[in-house]
């Protein structure tokens, strides 16, 4: 007898973080998992997930097909109501309240296929979930767990009784028996949890898994001015100048400033590199910027070395570089570490089109930093309330602004924008401009600009919304601390908390990959 092959009967079952090319697939599996029960899933809800915690979304595949899947965010569930609603403790299915520092695992969605039932899917997605949070050190898995059986027994019994005849395995119910039986208890009962869910008369049981190997790290969390941010703002003047050394002297000088005032942040203004033009001879403006574009490689080797011999990160203004023989408008982000990133800018400005022919990037984005996560819009990008938007809701809570204006009414549009994005997306916004002239250089000869740091509209920061401003229109600084502990708070328990009132049901803003 030969040898048996066994691949031919093997059956390949994984468990793994979810992706956003699953997306499509997940869509599907609920719309098969709960027929017209619930309302489903929205593309840019999972989309959010993934951006924001990526590692609390699971699904197992079977023979490559995705059969089951779970959602998750961390919370600090003492800052939550215990009667809360699944669109409360999700903020209506983003997670954009996902805490990184919260102490407890909430579980918003489980689904299995129905023809792939009884082959454990539901555990391994629940063991996944108890590894991750022994992982992440954290005290519980919390969730509001549906009871889809309960409308057959509505009429006999009351929501409590039927609870308590699960729990002495006399009614069988698929979710909260299934839940039982995996380590979880019974907190209590929450009505009007999921509206929608009309199997479950909208109830649901607030179920608890303890972690016992959790180690606390404090005896308490301490509410405190924890997390100060240290911005200086640079209000740059553009003035002749003989050589790109005599560039590099006047950034080294403010980027001096900022670190000796412990800031965390140095923030240069919009085309600050057009100053290099005042020495190059070339006089025809989409010539010179082509010109200008040969300085790339000397002006991100100086601003690197500057962010991490000063200790700072540095928001290096903008400056022109050549991709493909097109010509973008892009702000470096230099982090004290040495690494680099880069935004394009994203809008561009009809002179920018006239005099340069400038092309415009394709994708807002979100940077990490050891200060939090930061967005960069360059100057007319903060008048388009949709990137605000976008980056606010994959995390960020600083929006910097360099900014470059010829007249008052240019600088008022860039700062009236900057002050509503703070106040709409309850983030921190800063914006630097350029002031002086130079004279010799076409589209570059005045300037005008007032900078700031700006902040919410509410009794926890300062009466104006504004932390601090320069002078108009001369060379200065200006130095104010953001503190992202208050804005926390602050997004929970403001007097308005307008991220948290968004109505989702009627509108969102998404991001398109044009890639595709």
């Amino acid at each position: 007898m030969s040898e048996i092959d066994v691949s031919k009967f093997e059956k390949k079952i994984e468990l793994r973080n979810i992706q956003f090319e699953d997306i499509d697939e997940i869509l599907e599996l609920q719309a098969i998992c709960f027929p017209g029960n619930m309302e489903p899933w929205k593309r840019e809800q999972l989309e959010s997930h993934l951006r924001i915690f990526p590692e609390g979304q699971f699904c197992v595949t079977y023979e490559g097909k995705i059969v089951g899947s779970c959602s998750s965010l961390m919370v600090n569930f003492d800052e939550y109501d215990d009667k809360h609603t699944w669109d409360e403790i999700t903020d209506d299915g983003y997670i954009t309240n996902h805490d990184p520092e919260g102490f407890n695992l909430y579980g918003i969605e489980v689904m299995v296929h129905p023809e792939y039932r009884r082959m454990k899917i539901g555990a391994r997605l629940y063991e996944a979930r108890k590894e991750l949070a022994e992982q992440k050190n954290l005290k519980s898995i919390i969730l509001g767990g549906r009871i889809p059986n309960y409308h057959k027994h509505s009429k006999d019994m009351t929501p409590r009784e039927y609870v308590r005849e699960v729990i002495q395995h006399n009614i069988y119910d698929p979710v909260l028996t299934f839940q039982l039986m995996n380590g979880f208890t019974v907190m209590r009962l929450n009505k009007s949890y999921l509206p929608d869910d009309k199997q479950s008369n909208a109830y649901a049981t607030l179920m608890e898994w303890n972690n016992v190997d959790f180690i606390p790290t404090k005896t308490k969390k301490y509410f405190k001015t924890s997390e100060p941010v240290r911005i200086t703002t640079i209000q740059y003047m553009m003035k002749t100048i003989e050589s790109f050394e005599d560039f590099a002297t006047q950034v080294e000088y403010y980027t001096d400033v900022a670190s000796d005032q412990g800031s965390d942040f140095a923030v240069f203004p919009e085309l600050l590199t057009t100053q290099l033009l005042s020495f190059c001879e070339e006089k025809s403006p989409s010539l010179a910027i082509r010109k200008l574009t040969e300085f790339t490689e000397q002006y991100i080797e100086l601003f690197t070395n500057l962010a991490v011999r000063y200790n700072v990160n540095i928001i290096g203004g903008s400056h022109f570089v050549e991709e493909d023989g097109d010509i973008y408008n892009v702000a470096y982000l230099f982090r004290r570490d040495g690494t680099i990133d880069k935004q394009y800018k994203i809008h561009i400005t009809p002179n920018e089109r006239k005099w340069w022919g400038i092309t415009p990037g394709d994708k807002v984005q979100v940077f990490d930093t050891d200060c939090g996560k930061i967005a960069i819009l360059i100057c007319y990008d903060i008048e388009f309330p949709e990137l605000s938007r976008i980056v606010t809701d994959q995390g960020a809570k600083i929006i910097f602004t360099p900014f470059c204006t010829e007249d008052r009414q240019g600088y008022l549009r860039v700062r009236y924008c900057s002050q509503a994005r703070a106040i709409e997306n309850e983030i921190y916004t800063a914006i630097a401009g350029t002031v002086g002239n130079l004279s010799q250089v076409e589209n570059m000869d005045i300037q005008y600009a007032q900078s700031g740091i700006f902040t919410p509209s509410d009794f926890s920061f300062p009466r104006d919304g504004i932390v601090g401003e320069c002078h108009p229109n001369i060379e200065t600084v200006v130095v104010g601390d953001v503190d992202l502990e208050i804005l926390r708070r602050q997004r929970k328990t403001g007097s308005v908390t307008l991220l948290r009132d968004r109505r989702l049901d009627l509108y969102s803003v998404v991001q398109k990959d044009k890639s595709k």
